[in-house]
C-alpha cells in the first residue's frame, strides 16, 4: 500500500512539474543558454551554437579519453597516459571545453540553470556508454560544505542524477566527501592543482561498505589537469572500490591534440 501511495505521489509530482514547465515556457519563451536567441525547447541550443559544440569521438586515448589528431589504431595510449598514468581506469568526456561548453558549464554552475542538467547528462551518458557495461554506481565529485551552502547545489550531483536516469545506475551521493575547502583551481599549474587537492577527499568510515568491491563512475563537469578526479579516485580506491572510471561533460584539450 505504501509503494502504491509513493508511486502515485511521484506521478503527481511529475504532472505538476510538466504543468509548471508548460506555464514557464508560455510566460518566458526558452532561449539558447549560450547566445540567448529563442529556441524550441528549454535547455536546447540554437542551430548556430550546436554547430560550434565540439563533441569528442574516436580516435582518442583509451586511458585518458584525449582525442588524437589521427587514428593510431585500437587501444593506443597517449604519451601522457604512459608517462603519468592516473589512479582511475578510464576517462571519457562528451565535448571539448571550448567557448560554447564553457558558457553551458558556467550557466549550470553560477546561473542556477539546472534545466541544462538533463541535456548535458544525456550527452555524457552517450559519451560514457562503454563505462556503464560494468558500472555499479555513479559518484559525483563533492563540494565542500561551505561552497555547497553558498551555491545551494552541487552541479556534479545534478549531472549524475541526469545520467542515472539514462543508464539506470544509482547515484551514491554521500560516500565521498571533501574534507577541506580548497582554493579555486583556475589559474593554477598542473603541479599546483595536484598539491591543492592532495588529501582533500575521503570516504567516511561508515560509508566504506557501500564502496568496497564496487565498480564506480566518478562524475564531474569539467576535466582540466585531472588532479581533482585523480584525488577522488585515490580516495575511493583506498576504501577498496574495485575500480574507478571518470565521466565529465567537457575536458580541456591542448591545441594540436594529444601526442602519441
Amino acid at each position: 500500500m505504501q509503494l502504491a501511495s509513493g508511486a502515485a505521489t511521484e506521478r503527481t509530482r511529475r504532472a505538476f512539474y510538466r504543468l509548471g514547465r508548460i506555464a514557464l515556457d508560455f510566460a518566458l519563451p526558452p532561449l539558447c543558454p549560450a547566445c540567448r536567441v529563442p529556441v524550441d525547447d528549454q535547455g536546447g541550443l540554437c542551430a548556430g551554437c550546436w554547430s560550434k559544440l565540439s563533441f569528442i569521438a574516436p580516435p582518442f586515448c583509451e586511458r585518458l579519453g584525449i582525442p588524437f589528431v589521427y587514428d593510431p589504431g585500437p587501444g593506443v595510449l597517449s604519451m601522457r597516459a604512459i608517462a603519468d598514468p592516473p589512479a582511475y581506469r578510464r576517462a571519457r568526456a562528451a565535448v571539448r571545453y571550448d567557448d560554447i561548453a564553457r558558457t553551458l558549464v558556467h550557466a549550470l554552475k553560477y546561473a542556477d540553470r539546472l534545466d541544462l542538467a538533463p541535456t548535458l547528462g544525456r550527452w555524457m551518458a552517450r559519451a560514457g556508454r562503454e563505462l556503464f557495461d560494468r558500472a555499479d554506481a555513479l559518484v559525483p565529485v563533492p563540494l565542500h560544505r561551505r561552497r555547497l551552502w553558498v551555491r545551494r547545489f552541487n552541479q556534479s550531483a545534478a549531472l549524475a542524477g541526469a545520467i542515472s536516469g539514462c543508464v539506470s545506475a544509482p547515484v551514491l551521493h554521500d560516500v565521498l566527501e571533501r574534507t577541506r575547502s580548497t582554493p579555486q583551481q583556475v589559474g593554477l599549474s598542473r603541479s599546483e592543482r595536484e598539491r591543492n587537492v592532495q588529501g582533500a577527499f575521503r570516504v567516511p568510515p561508515d560509508k566504506r561498505a557501500e564502496v568496497r568491491g564496487r565498480r564506480l563512475v566518478l562524475v564531474d563537469d569539467v576535466l582540466t589537469s585531472g588532479a581533482t578526479v585523480d584525488a577522488c579516485a585515490r580516495a575511493l580506491l583506498r576504501a577498496e572500490a574495485a575500480d574507478v572510471d571518470v565521466l565529465v561533460f567537457a575536458r580541456v584539450v591542448e591545441a594540436g591534440g594529444a601526442p602519441i
